[in-house]
């Protein structure tokens, strides 16, 4: 047995092997001390193999699903090797073999899979070829989600592989072990991860294997018809991607049909930090919820939810699927008038099973009693759910007619499947009486064993009028007629002697001894019998797997549309529109998540503010102090165009929107210490990315950019890279900042533009008004912030005084560039130059002579980068008359 263990073990060196021993599922040597130490199993020792001590550790069969939950969560992936040959058939074991490899990227089973979301594997390579521009490396990328039958494509740069890996959130990647990605390379350095890493060999990532694979998957004869046939690096990583994923079935992907190619150029570009400030479907934190998907995502079934997270992370730049989606919507939205629209829909929708992954273990036979049986249910439940559909929408018109799959699959599984059938199949009750003659003729024998024999005895009394006569059974001997020998000649000729006893002849009678036959082996040939007639159900089912894979599609979308129309009605969003010149309006728009969680814990409403984009004003320079809204109102501004370019409504009063091709943020601070990147670095990392791709179209979050260095160094990179937004990117840009230097941008800038958030002053109290206003703001409030944060009272004075005395000196400044800038306007009065400069006073109180605040203020005045090489010489001059007066 260990001979065959270890042959097996060898053949999956990097996986954990769970090798059936009968109730159980047992590891051995390392694989069972790093289950130990994993998830906490017991370690015994039989033993020895080779001289060595047998270490091992086991699962129940039972619950093996539990186990492999808590391995496949801590990235390891697990082979399971099944007895598959007939105890005693053979000398020696009993054969057993790997019948599949679960791992992070390839898991089916309900039990391991997150319902709301797909676990995908992704396959990652790298152009090997030539020399490429920094960051311009090719990469091609093919990614499935073998729950739900998802095959994708495409091909991007190096600097864009990480927007992808953030967009697709892959579960498990494979990657070339001899090419490995500079991103992958950094995710392997961090530990925790939360995404697998798997290394294959460079010959598995062949393109010539690939492009045929993929053509062989999908019954084509080339890939032209999606525009994939010119995807060299996409194609190698397709033929790493499909052999993995069937080596670990077992078994051909049937279920696999379609292929998605989307290209960076089609989607509206959402980089890793755009998805993770706006808390898309992650919180800072994170956390699930509370997120932008949490918020809208109220769909009646797994799949509905499944099909929103990817609108949400993948919304494409054409209009036109939007546009489809938004008419849908809006139909959903028309008052009913025969109990149709969104309500009666979703209710019929909450009946609905999760087709889309049946489908997919119906295709690699892994599917259970209870799933066809939800399945059978779905099927029998669509013409009340077709009805439900309401018409107007050719979108809508699309999905009712992908709601009538072939009435012959739901008449099989009701004609085969019992109303409740059994768990399991080993079980048994699956198969519905009545549908199989031989099965019903066993469940009798074994169910009604004792009424037969009753009933034999009875004819066999009457029959020979031995009126003690007994029909009984015994292990030893099985079922026989007992006769006392005072009886014995009555005993009919067809009786044949089967034991002598004392008192008693025993005998078997041809009747009895077929149904012996049948009753000794009634339950195991019932369960064979059930085995076969249910294999042939899933061959049936083989044959629809395509009919199905549409009903599945059909009904997810149909669940995200009325959860998004249940969305804009129960939260009072609106309908946005496009139009074709670059505009960003937004009437009373409001922050959808913090609305919703306003209203959840304190009641009170939001207050809305309005944003206005067009040709003539790209910029808003936004201040104001800390907690007064200037971040929420940024991130409303995104999730509202993000909402209507997927597709959705959203939450303001009116929206009109022109091209957008992508939202940036820079928001926050955090440090990257596990690749040596301080907060600053991050900052001018992420900024540096806006300013290099951000074009005309993109709408820009640029939050406290600079503060991470010293004052002057943070306001000379705000200040150049807002101008250079403005300049060069000409992108929509909502700038905030506590530069009040940066004000003064719009006067030299014209598509610039002043707001502040409101505040409302009683003494030292502030009031947020979290409304926006036109203009700057005066101050940021930041001490009076501090006092409502509960920061010492002691403290808060101490900080006030110093605040009072830098703003003093602020002043004392000014009035020194304006007193030289109305000395060098007037003419040089050197008196009144002195006279006014002698009446300034330090902070400290120290008072200047009249010579020395006269050069002071002549100092100040002086700008060497300026100067023309006679002015400085002026300059100069004005200077040494001061002192040698």
């Amino acid at each position: 047995m260990m001979a065959q263990y270890l042959r097996i073990k060898a053949e999956h060196p990097d996986t954990l092997v769970f090798y059936r021993m009968g109730d159980f599922y047992e590891l051995f040597y390392d694989d069972a001390r790093k289950a130990n130490r994993l998830i906490d199993i017991t370690l015994t020792v039989r033993g020895q193999s080779a001289g060595e001590p047998v270490v091992m550790a086991g699962v129940p069969v039972h619950a093996v699903e539990t186990y492999l939950a808590k391995l496949i969560r801590l990235g390891e992936s697990v082979a399971i090797a099944e007895q598959v040959g007939e105890v005693g058939a053979t000398k020696g074991p009993v054969e057993r073999k790997v019948v599949r490899v679960v791992t992070p990227g390839t898991l089916t089973d309900t039990e391991l899979l997150s319902e709301r979301s797909d676990a995908l594997l992704l396959a990652v390579v790298m152009d090997k070829r030539g020399r490429h521009a920094e960051h311009a490396v090719p990469c091609g990328l093919a990614w499935l989600g073998l729950s739900s039958g998802k095959l994708g494509l495409t091909e991007c740069t190096e600097r864009e592989l990480a927007g992808w890996l953030a967009r697709l959130q892959p579960a498990e990647i494979l990657f070339d072990r001899e090419r490995v990605p500079p991103t992958v390379q950094a995710m392997l350095s961090q530990g925790g991860r939360a995404t697998a890493l798997t290394s294959r060999p460079t010959w598995q990532f062949d393109a010539g294997l690939g492009l045929r694979k993929l053509c062989e998957q999908l019954q084509v004869g080339h890939l032209q018809s999606w525009g994939a046939q010119e995807m060299p690096l996409a194609h190698s990583a397709a033929a790493a991607l499909l052999s993995f994923a069937e080596h670990t079935q077992g078994r051909a992907l049937s279920h696999v049909a379609t292929l998605e190619v989307p290209h960076t150029s089609e989607l509206l570009d959402l980089p890793p930090a755009t998805l993770r400030n706006l808390e898309l479907v992650q919180t800072l934190r994170g956390e699930d919820a509370p997120t932008l998907l949490s918020l809208i995502d109220t769909c009646r079934t797994g799949m509905g939810s499944r099909a929103l997270r990817q609108w949400l992370t993948q919304p494409l730049r054409d209009r036109a699927v939007a546009r489809a989606r938004l008419d849908a919507i809006a139909t959903l939205l028309v008052p009913p008038h025969h109990e149709q629209g969104h309500e009666a829909l979703r209710e019929a929708l909450r009946q609905m099973s999760d087709v889309e992954r049946i489908n997919a273990r119906v295709a690699l036979r892994q599917v259970r009693p209870r799933e066809l049986a939800g399945l059978r249910d779905t099927l029998l439940g669509l013409p009340a759910l077709r009805e439900r559909v309401p018409e107007g929408a050719p979108l809508l018109a699309q999905l009712a007619t992908a709601l009538q799959p072939d009435p012959a699959i739901a008449q099989r599984l009701q004609a085969m499947l019992m109303e409740t059938p059994a768990v399991l199949l080993r079980d048994g009750g699956v198969i519905a009486t009545g549908f199989d003659a031989d099965l019903d003729e066993l469940r009798a024998i074994s169910e009604n064993c004792d009424a037969f024999l009753l009933e034999l005895e009875a004819r066999e009394r009457a029959r020979t009028g031995i009126s003690n006569l007994r029909v009984q059974f015994n292990k030893v001997h099985g079922f026989y007629i007992e006769v006392t020998q005072s009886h014995a000649d009555k005993v009919p000729l067809d009786y044949q002697r089967r034991q002598t006893l004392k008192n008693a002849e025993r005998f078997i009678t041809p009747e009895l001894k077929a149904f012996e036959d049948k009753a000794l082996s009634a339950q195991e040939r019932a369960l064979a019998r059930e085995k076969a007639l249910y294999d042939a159900l899933i061959d049936f089912l083989q044959q629809h797997i395509a009919v199905l894979g549409a009903l599945a599609r059909a009904l997810s979308t149909l669940d995200a549309l009325a959860a998004l129309a249940e969305r804009a009605q129960t939260l009072g969003w609106s309908r946005p529109e496009f139009c074709t010149h670059p505009c960003i309006e937004i009437e009373k728009g409001r922050h959808p998540v913090v609305e919703a969680r306003l209203m959840e814990t304190t009641g009170t409403a939001f207050i809305p503010n309005d944003c206005r984009f067009d040709a003539n004003r790209r910029m808003m320079i936004i201040t104001g102090p800390n907690m007064g809204g200037k971040s929420t109102f940024m991130r409303q501004v995104a999730l509202i165009v993000l909402l209507a370019s997927m597709g959705a409504y959203v939450p303001a009063a009116g929206c009109r929107l022109g091209p957008i091709d992508a939202i940036h943020t820079r928001i926050g601070a955090a440090d990257d210490l596990a690749n040596a990147q301080s907060t600053f670095m991050m900052e001018m990392t992420e900024a540096a990315a806006i300013v290099h791709t951000a074009t005309e179209h993109s709408l820009v979050l640029m939050d406290e950019i600079g503060r991470g260095t010293s004052t002057f160094d943070g306001l000379s990179l705000a200040g150049a890279i807002a101008s250079h937004l403005h300049d060069r990117n000409k992108a929509f840009t909502l700038f905030a900042t506590h530069y009040f230097e940066l004000t003064a941008l719009p006067e030299k800038h014209p598509r610039a533009l002043n707001v502040h958030v409101g505040v409302a002053e009683s003494g030292d109290d502030i009031v947020f008004l979290h409304e926006l206003q036109h203009g700057p703001a005066s101050r940021s409030y930041g001490v009076q912030v501090a006092r409502l944060a509960g920061m010492p009272h002691t403290l808060i004075r101490q900080a006030r005084a110093t605040l009072e005395s830098l703003e003093a000196q602020q002043r004392q400044h000014e009035q020194q560039i304006d007193l030289f800038a109305a000395a060098d306007a007037g003419g040089f009065d050197a008196d009144a130059v002195a006279a006014q400069g002698a009446a300034l006073a330090s902070p400290a109180g120290e008072t200047l002579s009249p010579a020395e605040a006269q050069a002071l203020t002549l100092l100040a005045g002086i700008d060497p980068d300026t100067l023309t090489p006679r002015e400085a010489l002026d300059a100069l001059y004005k200077l040494k008359a001061v002192f040698s007066s």
